[in-house]
């Protein structure tokens, strides 16, 4: 088990929005510090601005500041929302993927990811936020377990119960995110290039017909038939009304599936729920799918240093 140093370096920002509820944040910060964290929180909530947690240039000095000091190793969001992508022309991602900071974050984060692994293959963590994760009334076992065995060590393995998935092996760099997201970014400069990857996606607040959508932009621009497989995580929080009329997220599946060559697997335990593992961004990947079990082994990322 990795001990976690005493006096780690954790930088907050908030390169999105500001938290809706502050106590969760003090919660968060409260836990940090009882992990043996020393917690630098960049995110003044004078400094809100909209539905930002400050003004895009504020947001983006967080990020150059936390990757800047010298006493923190770990660079994690508040939480997501919007606002990432505002501030990615204002960064300097050479700084950014060359500080040796490991930034953490999800959902609106994807962009941050992404801008990271297309700049320079710069590897970053699709994992738990200040707000939501460590600032939860009930903080989740699983979720903070996975997210210090996978940053203490560079290489990392699981094995998830999964529903009626296809049986298949595959090997490739792993990267993905926030569907939402990464569609948002598709065609831009920030939107990595990666042939016969692992790509992961996950969202929230989605109706199948959009989650649809989105994976069919993807294939129609050439980015799901170059993968060797696809992990949906989590798609929860949708509504569905009798307009639908049969038309559910098994029914989306059972039509995406049928239009994409590509493996589409289900179940990974990733996205905006408790229970999340956290995924180095970038690094290399095996999965061995069975029906009912994933096996996901992770290796070649960077990781911090156990003082056990």
């Amino acid at each position: 088990m990795f001990a976690i140093p005493d006096g780690l370096g954790i930088a907050i920002v908030a390169p999105g929005g500001y938290p809706p509820d502050e106590a969760a944040l003090a919660r968060g910060i409260a836990l940090l510090e009882r992990q043996g964290c020393l917690v630098h929180n960049y995110y003044d909530p004078a400094e809100k601005f909209q539905r930002f947690g400050a003004t895009d240039n504020g947001r983006a000095a967080q990020l150059h500041a936390a990757a800047d000091d010298p006493d923190i190793q770990i660079v994690m969001a508040l939480r997501g929302g919007y606002g990432m992508s505002r501030i990615l022309p204002m960064l300097d991602l050479s700084i950014l993927a060359n500080s040796g900071k490991l930034f953490v974050g999800h959902s609106d984060f994807t962009a941050l990811h992404m801008a990271l692994l297309a700049h320079s293959g710069a590897v970053s963590f699709a994992g738990p936020m200040v707000c939501g994760d460590f600032g939860s009334a009930a903080p989740s076992d699983f979720t903070l377990s996975h997210f210090w065995q996978c940053l203490g060590q560079s290489r990392h393995a699981v094995t998830v119960a999964t529903p009626n998935n296809p049986a298949i092996e595959a090997e490739g760099r792993l990267w993905g995110g926030n569907l939402a997201m990464l569609t948002h970014l598709l065609g831009t400069p920030y939107f990595p290039d990666i042939e016969d990857g692992i790509l992961f996606v996950e969202d929230v607040n989605e109706h199948p017909y959009r989650v649809e959508r989105m994976l069919l932009q993807l294939l129609h621009a050439g980015v799901l038939a170059r993968q060797q497989a696809i992990l949906l995580g989590d798609f929860s929080s949708y509504r569905l009304s009798d307009y639908d009329n049969g038309y559910d997220f098994n029914a989306m599946l059972q039509y995406v599936r049928s239009r994409v060559a590509t493996p589409i697997l289900t179940g990974l335990p990733f996205g905006h729920i408790a229970d999340k593992l956290t995924l180095p961004v970038g690094c290399q990947a095996q999965i061995v799918s069975q029906k009912n079990e994933l096996q996901l082994a992770i290796t070649g990322y960077p990781a911090l240093r156990s003082c056990g």
